[in-house]
């Protein structure tokens, strides 16, 4: 499954299903697709969202550039901070233009 977030200051952002749920979560929402969060809730999912980023990851928030291990396949693994970084740049943007954010 894939979840789109959309915002009207902000280009459409599709995810995984199952970031975008952990994601969600992390920003105290429940999870539910589709859902939304008002333009004056956002300033808390954000601080919840980093916050818990933090905890779950924090050596690659702090230096983005360091979890670039490989894994048996030669890839490259993604950490959830950098999957999250479209998502929290859309939060940003409307905070700054009073906007919501919805997904489904």
């Amino acid at each position: 499954m894939l979840v789109t977030f959309k915002s009207k200051s902000h280009g459409d952002i599709t995810m995984f299903g199952t970031v975008a749920k952990s994601l969600l979560k992390m920003m105290g929402q429940s999870g539910n697709v589709p859902g939304a969060i008002m333009a004056g809730d956002l300033d808390n999912a954000r601080t919840a969202l980093t916050d818990k980023l933090e905890k779950v990851e924090p050596q690659s928030t702090a230096d983005a550039g360091s979890d670039n291990e490989g894994n048996e396949d030669g890839e490259t693994a993604v950490s959830l901070s950098k999957r999250a970084l479209p998502l929290l740049e859309m939060i940003d943007s409307a905070i700054e233009n009073g906007d919501n954010i919805m997904w489904e």
